[in-house]
């Protein structure tokens, strides 16, 4: 292996093979290759003087690529769809003169591009219901166990462990809810000629028409999809391209949010991504567990967030029917944004497939905040009990001043259920606050959400999905 050149890190550090090979020149070239026939036989169904014995050569050499001919040809004549179509015709010599038969250059490169970009898209989203099916086992597995909630990542009311992840699993409900919009509208370029008039393809059947949309209709159909755009100009429309990338980005906020929030949670100690028995965390510090693959997500996914705004300028400077200014940036843009996206979830699933949770460090943060939650619950009971509210609320506003100041000066214990027991004005249920201070008690409905959101939302679309589940993703470093 030569180690003097560039490697794209996407496709050696990040990416699957499966991705890697839906992007690859076989992947592309041989879609070429299928589209030329596809077009052979439907003009020739249609009338055209086209041989059974043309397209059975063509189809012997679809998945031949003589790239060495095609790359020598593309020096001389500076054209990669026309180098393709030489190369091609050079192996399948009868079928010669009429492949691309009353195509243009789109013909081939767009429809080839909207059957790559469908492929990926159906990848994203079996990793993505891969992970939706982690989530959903770890949100019921931890639905009852309390945990300190957060507002401005300040200490707010307990939730449940289960129920944030029930979070995470919502945002992945309106990316998958998206993707599938996004798959269900997917359209061929069709057969549309040099600037989307059709005029070659009427002249190729006397002026026609009816001939003309059977004939984009054939295509369309042997290539797999049911509909084709009605009106084009040379290429498909570049807003498809941007409306790909706002799926992709939406995915990778999702799983950005997850990401950061574990790491949030790493430091706290109250969670961990799976740290295995020889990963060195720190290269200085032993005793680190630096949360590595929950960063990494991260950065493939701010990439990713990042594509939409690149392909939103393609689609505003297409001028008239085409530039050609898209070509170069779409061969990188859309690839990588589906790689690092890739790479993001095969990350995902790897954590979700065995996260950490310390339940007793949970617990100690809940009971650090807890005693200053529980403050109303308390007063009530006392109230209850007999006692005067304004001067029960005067007296735990004073051992709650009390208790916060030396918690953050002296940085000791929170010692206010302690000073309300022994306060005499609280004597009446000194015997409950112990109760009262179960934190079960302060999850509200946080488990039984979870469960009816699960229910309801997440399980049709995992039984929609069966042949996805149990996807186990490996990653490469």
């Amino acid at each position: 292996m030569k180690h003097d050149t560039y490697e794209n890190p996407l496709i050696s550090r990040y990416a699957s093979k499966e991705m890697s090979e839906i992007f690859s020149d076989d992947k592309k070239f041989g879609l070429w290759r299928s589209l030329w026939i596809a077009l052979a036989e439907s003009e020739k169904e249609l009338g055209l003087p086209i041989t059974q014995r043309q397209i059975d050569e063509m189809k012997k050499y679809r998945n031949d690529i003589n790239y060495e001919v095609a790359q020598a040809r593309e020096k001389e004549v500076r054209h990669d769809v026309m180098s393709h179509v030489f190369a091609f015709g050079t192996q399948a010599k009868e079928a010669m003169p009429i492949i691309h038969l009353g195509a243009t250059s789109c013909f081939v490169t767009d429809n080839a591009e909207i059957l790559i970009l469908k492929e990926a898209l159906e990848l994203i989203k079996a990793k993505l219901v891969a992970v939706m099916q982690k989530l959903k086992k770890f949100a019921l597995e931890y639905k009852d166990m309390p945990a300190l909630g957060f507002t401005h990542l300040q200490p707010a009311q307990l939730t449940t462990v289960g129920k944030r992840a029930s979070l995470w699993l919502q945002d992945l409900l309106m990316d998958y809810e998206n993707l599938e919009h996004l798959l269900r509208t997917v359209k061929l370029r069709g057969v549309k000629g040099t600037t989307g008039t059709q005029a070659s393809f009427l002249s190729l059947f006397e002026g026609d028409g009816d001939k003309v949309d059977k004939l984009e209709k054939l295509v369309t159909e042997k290539m797999g999809l049911e509909k084709s755009y009605g009106v084009t100009g040379q290429t498909y429309p570049r807003k498809f391209d941007y409306n790909v990338t706002a799926v992709l980005s939406m995915i990778a906020q999702s799983a950005y949010k997850f990401a950061g929030d574990l790491r949030v949670l790493q430091n706290m100690k109250e969670m961990e991504e799976p740290f295995e028995k020889s990963q060195i965390g720190s290269s200085a510090m032993a005793y680190k567990r630096n949360p590595m693959r929950s960063e990494r997500m991260c950065a493939l996914a701010r990439f990713v967030v990042s594509t939409p705004v690149n392909e939103a300028m393609t689609a505003c400077t297409q001028w008239f029917e085409r530039t050609l200014d898209d070509s170069a940036n779409k061969r990188i843009t859309l690839a990588q944004a589906f790689l690092a996206l890739d790479g993001v979830l095969n990350l995902y699933n790897n954590i979700t497939e065995n996260m950490v949770v310390y339940d007793k460090i949970i617990r100690k943060h809940i009971m650090a905040e807890l005693p200053f939650m529980a403050t109303e619950e308390i007063l009530m009971a006392c109230v209850k009990a007999g006692g005067n509210r304004q001067e029960l609320h005067e007296k735990i506003r004073e051992h709650s001043m009390e208790s916060a100041r030396l918690v953050k000066t002296e940085g000791k214990e929170n010692d206010l259920i302690d000073r309300i027991k022994a306060d005499a004005a609280f004597k009446a249920i000194h015997g409950k606050i112990d109760g009262i201070l179960a934190p079960e008690n302060f999850t509200g409905r946080a488990a039984r959400q979870t469960e009816k959101f699960i229910a309801e939302e997440i399980d049709p679309v995992l039984e929609a999905n069966e042949k996805y589940l149990n996807i186990s993703a490996q990653i490469n470093v």
